[in-house]
């Protein structure tokens, strides 16, 4: 069985991550610049400085997509280089490499996905208060419509910000991340509110100057469950668990931004405040929310295993893990759309997916990443069923195109399908990269789904 026809094969990276040239023709600094310049906050004191380069290499880098037969490319926008402050006077040079990377996607036959915000809030925002303070919506929305009116007719996709579970999560509650906050609930709840209605405004804005006929998505992460076994009492139990929100991790849930998004209201929790700052929210800030969004995108990694009470299935001595020590769970990649999609009849995209691996280069000056192809053959074959599932999966994009810097990880973590020698910023692509090339000119008919 093949994927569906028209299905999209494409990779994905964000701006902080790979650009570099953090202080060129322009830039303003953001939140992450500002944050690796703390003592101790990213190992070996790295950063994105230099990153992968790819603000002077992403010729190369869309060279070698084209070689892989890579059809789409989500990249992010950086909102600093645009806009130093966030909003205001406009930076041309930083619209103009823009304008380059996208036309010289669309000259290489493949669709620029970008997502305007990928967790690099300008500084000049930040210290007024960044996600806290209400103006950032009605500076987000700014530039939305900026962006919209410059790439009218040549981008047709466009995911307005990327995993707000991670970036308040990670970066305002327990601050792993910039802007390395650790706020309390009430303050949280604040921040969540905002991104929601800058998404709102960003969406609208977007609509609004583009050309009729532009998709627009979101990118969502968090808590995905999956049955232990196929019977229908232990699938009605992981899709239950699947919609949860409570715990420490109770930012990390699909539902808590995904239904404000879909359905116009916060989802049942039993977080402590919650409920009372649900009920507080005015009417019009819902009819910002709420808006029409052409499909979900999901970045998933693993998922949670339960029993048919809902339980964590327990793992077993010496399960298996990436790199990264993160669990590998093919049959999220199934259930995960399966659940997303009952609940909120949307076609899905895997905006995300991928393993981090502790991959060098050998001695015959190649890449070998068998793990990652194993990892991929595994997670894309449960992708598959999926879509024989009846899920409407419209894309996939492998996370990530390049080796990266992964945020508070710094440089050892290695996601790409191309390795970065961050010496030299030699390209030298994997094995996985053959790989995938491979599956995405035969649509995966040869997975085993």
């Amino acid at each position: 069985m093949a994927f569906p026809e028209g299905f999209i094969w494409g990779a994905a990276s964000s701006a902080y991550q790979t650009e570099g040239a953090a202080k060129e023709d322009g830039k303003g600094s953001s939140v992450w610049d500002d944050f690796c310049l703390r003592s101790g906050a990213i190992p070996y004191g790295e950063s994105g400085e230099i990153a992968c380069d790819a603000y002077h290499r992403y010729e190369e880098d869309i060279g070698l997509m084209k070689r892989f037969g890579i059809r789409a490319y989500r990249f992010s926008l950086s909102w600093p280089r645009i806009l130093p402050e966030g909003r205001g006077a406009v930076n041309e040079k930083g619209l103009d490499y823009y304008d380059a990377l996208v036309d010289k996607l669309l000259e290489n036959g493949i669709e620029p996905m970008p997502t305007l915000y990928h967790w690099d809030t300008p500084s000049a925002l930040g210290a007024k208060g960044g996600w806290e303070n209400r103006d950032i919506i009605y500076a987000f929305e700014e530039y939305s419509a900026l962006v919209a009116r410059r790439f009218a007719g040549r981008v047709r996709t466009y995911i307005p910000l990327n995993e707000p579970q991670c970036f308040l999560s990670l970066g305002h509650e327990r601050g792993l991340h910039a802007p390395g906050l650790k706020l309390p609930k009430s303050r949280i709840f604040v921040c969540m509110h905002n991104v929601l209605l800058a998404q709102g405004l960003s969406i609208r804005a977007l609509r609004g100057e583009s050309p009729d006929g532009v998709a627009i998505g979101t990118a969502s992460t968090g808590r995905l469950c999956y049955p232990a076994s196929d019977a229908p009492a232990f699938c009605d139990a992981a899709e239950r668990s699947t919609f949860v929100v409570s715990g420490e991790d109770w930012l990390f849930s699909h539902n808590l931004f995904l239904d404000p998004l879909v359905f116009g209201r916060y989802p049942e929790c039993d977080v402590p405040g919650m409920g009372e700052f649900a009920s507080a929210v005015r009417p019009e800030d819902w009819q910002i929310i709420r808006q029409k969004v052409d499909f979900i995108g999901l970045n998933i990694y693993n998922g949670r295993e339960v029993d048919e009470a809902g339980r964590d299935v327990a793992k077993y001595p010496g399960y298996p893990r990436t790199a990264m020590k993160w669990p590998v769970t093919p049959k999220v990649l199934r259930f995960g759309p399966r659940w997303i999609f009952k609940r909120y009849g949307l076609p899905v995209m895997i905006t995300e997916n991928g393993q981090s691996c502790n991959d060098r280069i050998f001695v015959d000056g190649r890449v070998h990443d068998p793990d990652r192809i194993d990892f991929l053959e595994r997670y894309l074959t449960e992708l598959c069923k999926a879509c024989g599932d009846g899920v409407p999966v419209l894309g996939y994009l492998h996370w990530s195109l390049t080796d990266n810097f992964e945020w508070h990880n710094g440089y050892d973590e290695r996601f790409g399908l191309i390795y970065i020698d961050y010496v030299t910023q030699k390209r030298i692509p994997k094995d996985s990269a053959e790989w995938y090339s491979k599956l995405i000119s035969t649509n995966g008919s040869e997975l085993s789904c």
